[in-house]
Formats: C-alpha cells, structure tokens, sequence
C-alpha cells in the first residue's frame, strides 16, 4: 500500500564517509500507482464536469454545429448573417495566420458561441420543463393532453443518458408559498385536535400574525430565496440538525437493515469485506457521476445535491453548533473490534483491494488477541451523549499527540465499520429477535458505533449486516439508494464461494492493519464514562417492537385503488386512537426533491377526514359503506396533502423559515412560538424500498430487506 510505505520509501543515514541514500522499489513503484490513480480521478471528474454543465447537449452536438457551418460556408450560405466576418476582421493579421487559416478560426468561434447559446437555450428551456407540477395532481390512470405533451418534451430534452449531476442547474428553485395559504392549512390541520375554544384562540392569533406581522417576514423570506439556492436547506441543516445539542443517537440518527430472510454468507469477515467492497464500488461510480439521478415517470429528475456528502464526512462537535468535516477522497475505513480501533487501507497500488484482500485483513482482525488500551473501548460514547461535553473533551484531549493522530483517522476514513461480536436478524424460533435487531443498529451498546459518521457499518458475528446513519448530511431515501446498491452488488454480483468465502486468492504481502494508538488520560476516562450514562439512559428508555408483516403488501393495497401510503397513515391514526383514546398532531416526512438541494417537508396526517373515519371505525353503529365513504375521503385528503408537500405547498418548512426570520429581526410572534413548541407525538417517518431495480424482487421474493427506522421524536412520543 502506497500510504503505508510513505514512512519507508526514503531513508537516509549519517556516516563517517557521508549521508547514505536508501530508497525501497517496491515504495516508489506504489507511491508512482497511486498519484496516476489520483490524476486519473482528477481527468474523470474534469470530464463529467464539463458534460454535466453542457447537458442536455454534447460535445459531438458542438462537432456538428461546426461542420454544418463549414458546410454552409463552402456552399457560399452565410449562416451567421456576417458575423463570420466581423470575427474574421478582429483576429490578428501574421505570416502563420494565413487568410484560409482566419476563415476556419472565425467559423469555430461563431460556431462555439451558437452552440453555447443553444445549450443555455436548452438549459433554460429544461428548468421550464421541470417547474410543471401539473401531472402530480391528475388522478390515477386519467393524464391530460397538456401532461402527455410535457412527457415527450421532456423525453426529447433528455434523450441523452444523464450524469448524476446533469439535471442539477436545470432544476427549479423551491417557492415560497404566499402566508395566507400556509395559514390556512396550518388551521385546517389543527382543526380535529383542538377544541372550540382552543381553535378560536389560535385563528386570532394566525389572523393577528397574517396582518400584522407575517408581510415583514414575507418579504424578507422572499428575498432570501432569490439569492439563495434553495431558502430552507441551509437553515433546516444548521437549526435542526447541526446546532441540536441533544445525543445523536435515538433522537436523530437512524439505522438500515439486511435482507429479512437471507444472509449472503456467515462468515463474518466474508461478508465485511463484500460489502465493503461494493459501498466503494458505490463511491466510484458516485466519484464519476455515473449513478444516474432518481427519476419520478421515468422522465422527473430528483435533486442528487444530497449525495456529495455520503463518504468522507465527519459531523465535528462545538460548543453552540457541530459542522461537516467532507473530504474529496479518503483511501482507508476505519473498523472498531472488541474495544480496538484500527485503520485499514482500502487501495493497494492505486488499485481498490479486492474482496478476497479485505476479508483477510479483517480476519486479522478478528483474530488480534491484543486487549484495547485504557479508556479505548468505551471511547465512541462520547459520539452518543450530549454534543457539548464531547466538544469540550475532543478539545481537551483529543487536540495533540498520538489521540489527534488517531482520532483523524477516525473522523477522515471513508466511513466506519464496526464488527459486532453479537448475532442478530429474524428467526421465527426467537421471539423479539427483530426488536433485539432494530435496536442493536439504532443504539448498540452506545459505545461501539461512531455515531458522528455519515454511516457506520455494521457487520454482526452471523454475516447479518445493518447500519446507523447520521442525519445532518441526508436523509434516509439517499441512504436507502446506497443500501439497495450493496445488497444487490454483494448478493448477485461480488457472490461467495460454496464454503462462504469471498471469491479470489488474497496477496499474503499485504501489511496487517494499522492499530490505532491512544493516550487517553484518567480525565478523559471519566469524560467517557459520563457520556456513556447519558446515553444508556437514553437507550433503555426506548421500547421497541420490530416484526414482519407477511399478510398482504403493496399490491393488494394498490389493487383497491388506494395509495399505500394513505392506507399506512390512517392505519396508524386508528392504532393509535385505540391505543391512546385520542388524536396528537402526527408527522410524516415528504421528499422536496423536485427542487433543486431540496429535502423534506412535513405532512400532518392527522387530518379532519383521518379523525372521521377513525371515529366511525369506533362506532359500533356504523355502517360499511359509510366506513367505506370516510375512508376514501381520508386517503384523497392524505394523497393531495402530500402532493402540496412535494410542491413546496407545504405547511411547516416556510413557518419554520419565518419563525427564524423573526428571530433575526427581533420580532415577537405569539403565532409563530406556539406552533413551533407543539411537540409531535406521533412520527411516522420510513426508509423507501426498491428504489433500484437490480435484481426481480418478484424472481427472489425472499431477497426483500427489513427496511429501516427511526427512533420517538420525543420522550412521550412514538
């Protein structure tokens, strides 16, 4: 490994006779491999650069351009009108400059400058495109004319196989919708959870926010968004996330799960380093722009601004507010064992190790019988408690020396692994095993995941595998598309041998992993002891019931002519209200992605329609087709909710914004504080499924994941 040899490949000594040279071959020779892997990863990224801001055109589009034009030209048309002309009149005159030489220059600057205007043309053309929402609210199976239109221009803009990033500039901004509508909605979703009373009290307080207020703030937001990309994103990462003082774990970060049925292999370093392998495989192609953005009808491109950040990212702890370490490239993991902490390199010569390499430098690992370092094992505590005196300890003891040294590495490695010395997954013959499962990745055992990494993998004993990701950088649907990738890559792709080991022969040359070095002082010790209180308070403060429903699916649901979401949402209301004999606001996350660097938008479930039906559901008097009625009405309502949300027609990202306007300016709004103190009672966030199609679910229904979760959003919550 050519990071490895850096310390060895030049040496020199100090003799009688003089200064001695002793350079290692092989040490130049990976030092060499690795700047042209670096260079070439440079050219690659140049490269897709330049096709990512010409698209939806090309670079043989330009080639055409300028042979039409010579074409013109030679038959004696003037396209340009004489601009060919002036051009040609304005180069300078020289013996290498020769009059047939200025006419070929002059045509391919006229010819660049009109396929540069033609691109931006398109481009601006694109973003009209892509600001027609028209088809999100038509009714299922029933498309207008003027929707089948927008399709096939959208089908043509795009015909060319787009990069990760080609739609990005192209994609509208999120609009600020006008107060009086939020308002509005803001009421009419409050209305079933608040008496007569209540209710009238807080319609003046909206009423008084509406006149008085709420145009200063308006204003103000309004300008924002001019000047900004997107006039939520910046402010949701920084005041929800980031500046959040409380643990990461539980009340943010969330987990991901392994296939429910299958295991790939049970051997553990094994299965490590397939999955390993293929996240970087991800990486790769996401280092390329060759993963091609989402797209909603086949034709919407979705906002791929999330994805920068997946690797290479470190959430660093403050005192009053966190920030994002992101690195360009990290070429080692960072893998924690039995209270150890080690750095394994993942290139050797330039090269990507292949799997049969890495399961044998995590096999080393897990026969290392060496004891972890005083105050080394509970160490990652410090990541699961409050994020103020992990601040300060990470300042105190983590600044200099050998614990700096190795504390990067941690924070600057891809992402971090953890080989989990407990087995885990679904087993009918165990009860709980699931929610044994679940709350392994949500928690662990609050000191052997890195809960400030983008991710942590997590490799269990039985080959099972999980995941617990940070929130800051992105949400759950970015993570799911990178989970979907590598169970698919490592299952059908990467495959085992019939013993349950990664295909290949391993490089027996290669140096064992690094083990990282602390000096940890009693002082620190008790940092992380305190730390590690607060978070297994936390931990076992949480109830978790984690199982597979087999009944029916998606499908059958479908088959009703009923969205699946809709049905879930009001599923849960009637759990719920049976549960707890009433209605709390609830929160449901929608995807904003249809703008450009959007990410979510609140949508309250709990509407009049839900409530309606739920009630009827209780009434023994009721009849089935009346349940049948509210029902339906209450899957419409909860549909077009979702819709506004997804056209930045919600209700709760622009209070937000207005709130922290007012904050900014000073500005007392009683309106705004009490919306922004209800507590949600109820979240019902989820990770998606199949997003990608890479293997048919239908062919190996046994291959479907357990998906993933969250943990309450409050401590009275769910």
């Amino acid at each position: 490994m050519a990071e490895a040899h850096q310390a060895v490949a030049f040496q020199f000594t100090v003799t009688p006779e003089g200064l001695g040279f002793h350079l290692s071959r092989e040490a130049v020779r990976q030092l060499y491999l690795a700047a042209v892997h670096s260079w070439k990863k440079r050219l690659v990224r140049a490269k897709n650069s330049f096709l990512t801001g010409v698209y939806p055109a090309s670079p043989s589009s330009w080639m055409v351009v300028v042979m039409a034009t010579a074409g013109s030209c030679y038959c004696q048309v003037d396209p340009s009108l004489g601009l060919i002309a002036r051009i040609q009149r304005w180069l300078p005159h020289s013996e290498a400059l020769t009059p047939q030489a200025q006419t070929v220059v002059s045509t391919v600057l006229f010819s660049t400058g009109a396929w540069l205007a033609a691109v931006l043309l398109f481009r601006r053309v694109l973003r009209l495109l892509l600001s027609y929402h028209g088809w999100m609210f038509e009714p299922h199976g029933h498309m207008s004319r003027s929707t089948r239109l927008w399709i096939a221009l959208m089908k043509i803009m795009s015909i060319r196989k787009p990069l990760l990033y080609s739609f990005q500039s192209s994609l509208p901004k999120l609009p600020v919708p006008p107060v009086k509508a939020t308002i509005a909605r803001y009421l009419e979703s409050v209305r079933p959870l608040l008496d007569d009373d209540k209710y009238a009290e807080m319609a003046a307080l909206a009423k008084e926010f509406q006149e008085k207020t709420a145009p200063r703030l308006q204003r103000y937001l309004r300008l924002k968004s001019w000047w900004t990309t997107n006039y939520v994103s910046d402010w949701w990462e920084e005041y929800i996330y980031l500046r959040g003082r409380s643990p990461l774990m539980v009340n943010s970060n969330y987990y991901a799960m392994d296939f429910l049925y299958v295991t790939p292999s049970p051997i553990q370093a094994a299965r490590a380093a397939n999955v390993v392998h293929a996240l970087i495989l991800y990486r790769r192609r996401l280092d390329r722009g060759e993963i091609p953005p989402m797209m909603a009808l086949g034709v919407v491109p979705m906002c791929s601004y999330q994805s920068e950040r997946m690797f290479n990212t470190t959430r660093i702890p403050g005192k009053e507010t966190d920030t994002l370490l992101h690195l360009a490239d990290s070429k080692h993991l960072a893998v924690y064992h039995k209270g150890r902490y080690y750095k394994v390199w993942l290139y050797y010569g330039g090269q990507l190790l292949p799997p049969a390499d890495l399961e044998m430098q995590f096999q080393r690992i897990l026969d290392d019988p060496s004891p972890p370092q005083p105050g080394e094992e509970r160490l990652a505590a410090l990541t699961a408690g409050e994020r103020v005196p992990w601040a300060e300890a990470r300042a105190r003891f983590f600044s200099r020396g050998p614990n700096k040294v190795a504390l990067d590495a941690i924070e600057r490695a891809a992402f971090f692994l953890t080989l989990d010395e407990d087995e885990h997954g679904q087993e009918p013959a165990r009860p709980g095993c699931m929610d044994a499962y679940a709350k392994s990745l949500l928690h662990g055992r609050c000191y052997d995941r890195w809960f400030d990494k983008s991710f942590t993998l997590v490799v269990y004993k039985n080959g099972k595998v999980g995941a617990n990701a940070e929130h800051s950088w992105a949400d759950a649907p970015i993570v799911g598309h990178l989970w979907e990738f590598m169970l698919a890559t490592d299952k059908f792709q990467l495959g085992y041998t019939e013993g349950g080991h990664c295909k290949g022969d391993p490089r027996r040359q290669l140096s064992p992993p690094q083990r990282l070095q602390w000096d940890i002082p009693p002082e620190g010790v008790a940092a992380i002891e305190a730390s590690l209180r607060v978070a297994r308070a936390l931990a076992e403060d949480v109830d978790f019931c984690c199982f597979a429903f087999s009944t029916f699916g998606k499908g059958l649901i479908k088959r009703c002519r009923t969205s699946p979401d809709a049905f879930i949402q009001i599923a849960l209301q009637l759990a719920h209200f049976r549960d707890k004999g009433r209605f709390c606001l609830t929160y449901e996350a929608s995807m904003t992605r249809l703008f450009r660097e959007g990410r979510t938008e609140t949508v309250r479930s709990c509407t009049s329609e839900s409530t309606a039906f739920v009630r009827s559901m209780a009434d023994p008097r009721g009849s089935r087709s009346e349940r049948q009625r509210l029902f339906k009405a209450a899957a419409e309502k909860h549909q077009q909710l979702y819709r506004l949300a997804m056209t930045g027609a919600g209700i709760d990202r622009h209070l937000f914004c207005l709130y922290l306007v007012s904050r900014y300016l000073g500005t007392q709004s009683p309106f705004l504080a009490k919306v922004l103190a209800e507590p949600w009672r109820l979240s019902t966030s989820q990770t998606p499924q199949q997003q990608l199609k890479m293997f048919d679910l239908n062919k190996f229904p046994d291959h479907v994941s357990s998906g993933g979760g969250f943990g309450p959003v409050s401590s009275g919550g769910h």
